[in-house]
C-alpha cells in the first residue's frame, strides 16, 4: 500500500523558514519524480517545486530562489526548504509521486497534506 506522509508545516512569521518533509513507503521511491504542491483557499493547486528521479529540478516562478527542494533515496524522503516566506505562500501543501509512463500506465500518488500558514 502506498504512502506519501508529509509533516513540517506550521505557523511561521514572514521571512521565516519551514523544511517539509515528506517520508514515501510502497513503491520504488528513487524510480519517481517528486514534486511538492499546494493549495491555497479558493485557488487551484499549483505546483511548487519538482525533482526528478535523477535528481533534477525545477521550481515555480514564485517559488525559485526561496524554496529548494531535495531527496534522499536513502531515506525515501523528499524535502521542501522554505526561505523568506511570505503570507501569500500559506497553503496546503502536498506531496506527489509521478512514476511518469512505463509500460504504456503512469502511478501517481498524493499525501495528504500539511498546512503552512505565514502570518505575523
Amino acid at each position: 500500500q502506498v504512502h506519501l506522509v508529509e509533516s513540517g508545516g506550521g505557523l511561521v512569521q514572514p521571512g521565516g523558514s519551514l523544511r517539509l518533509s515528506c517520508v514515501a513507503s510502497g513503491f520504488t521511491f528513487s524510480r519517481y519524480a517528486m514534486s511538492w504542491y499546494r493549495q491555497a483557499p479558493g485557488k487551484e493547486r499549483e505546483l511548487v517545486a519538482r525533482i526528478t528521479a535523477a535528481g533534477g529540478s525545477t521550481n515555480s516562478a514564485d517559488s525559485k530562489g526561496r524554496f529548494t527542494i531535495s531527496r534522499d533515496n536513502a531515506k525515501n524522503t523528499v524535502y521542501l526548504q522554505m526561505n523568506s516566506l511570505k503570507p501569500e505562500d500559506t497553503a496546503v501543501y502536498y506531496c506527489n509521486a509521478d512514476s511518469g509512463i512505463v509500460a504504456g500506465k503512469r502511478y501517481n500518488y498524493w499525501g495528504r497534506g500539511t498546512q503552512v500558514t505565514v502570518s505575523s
